[in-house]
């Protein structure tokens, strides 16, 4: 099945490295009012939809070729460098180790809550604009 032009965006925005949350926003409409319980739960729906995940994982395959590393690779050394940290009382370098590998087995989601001056609610519209320049900008 063919992707919406917003379910693209959404996916283009999860590979250069956007959260799902702030991927949905860059894709969706998202109201000022809307929580972001909801924008989460979204989001979290998105990823669950097989078109969604095959086309994100479609745009992925060509970086990690060009790296010359894939996601079992790259897994299996972080755990060297756990076992090896523990090996020598690092305890610090071995929990980092397993904290990266549950990253990048998506077992942590970063979240964000942003708030206006003085803890207001921001300017949906404002935001938005800032981000669609900042993005223009590294493009």
């Amino acid at each position: 099945m063919a992707l919406t032009s917003k379910q693209e965006k959404f996916c283009q925005s999860i590979v250069s490295g956007m959260n799902q949350s702030d991927a949905y926003r860059a894709a969706y409409s998202v109201g000022e009012g809307t929580k972001p319980e909801c924008v989460n739960q979204q989001a979290y729906e998105l990823m669950q939809n097989l078109d969604i995940s095959l086309r994100i994982e479609h745009l992925r395959r060509p970086i990690a070729e060009r790296v010359g590393r894939t996601l079992e690779q790259h897994i299996e050394r972080l755990m060297k460098l756990g076992e090896h940290g523990e090996s020598l009382d690092k305890v610090d370098a071995a929990i980092k180790a397993e904290e990266l590998i549950g990253k990048v087995l998506g077992f942590y989601v970063t979240k964000t809550e942003l708030s206006g001056k003085n803890g207001e609610a921001l300017n949906i519209k404002l935001t938005k604009e800032i981000i669609d320049t900042d993005q223009n900008k590294t493009s």
